[in-house]
């Protein structure tokens, strides 16, 4: 595997909304939503919005407090991950502590399995020692990230309220 340009994790900024908005619109077509929650408010409230749901401030329901970053590697967003502080039941089933995406021309690059190397520091951070992390049964590119970084597949899970199978990993934390 080709180890990514330097990648960073950070919060989203002001600066970021025109790429930010165009990374969303990009992987609308792939049915993935980049800003979670994002629904044309001002770039401003929806910062603030991002700052509240980290805290459990106004999550909408069914949420649960999540730290929201993007990945940023040469002065370009190439991605985004979200860090959920705990898991509800359509979490435990479906969604996991962590959710990414890397914009598909950064694909192929090394970019996810280092956002969810990196995040797995935060994640300890949050007193998280063992994390759940699921995606689809057919993306094999996803499974291959979560392996690489120590997820170990527990099941693969049919039945929910999102379409097709789904692959739960577990990673365990020192």
């Amino acid at each position: 595997m080709r180890r990514p340009e330097r990648l960073r994790l950070r919060p989203l900024t002001n600066a970021d909304e025109y790429q930010a908005l165009s990374a969303h619109e990009e992987l609308a077509q792939e049915v993935f939503e980049f800003l979670i929650g994002w629904d044309g408010q001002p770039w401003a409230l929806f910062l603030t919005q991002v700052d509240g749901w980290r805290t459990g401030t106004d999550l909408p329901d069914g949420w649960v407090p999540a730290t929201f970053l993007v990945a940023e590697a040469a002065g370009e967003l190439v991605g985004r991950i979200s860090i959920r502080h705990q898991l509800n039941e359509l979490l435990l089933r479906e969604g996991g502590h962590i959710g990414y995406g890397v914009i598909s021309k950064f694909r192929g690059r090394g970019f996810a399995t280092e956002m969810l190397r990196q995040s797995l520091d935060i994640t300890r951070s949050l007193g998280i020692d063992r994390l759940l992390l699921v995606c689809d049964e057919a993306n094999t590119a996803s499974a291959t990230v979560i392996e690489n970084c120590g997820g170990k597949l527990e099941s693969v899970a049919t039945g929910g309220p999102h379409a097709g199978s789904k692959r739960r990993y577990w990673i365990e934390l020192p």
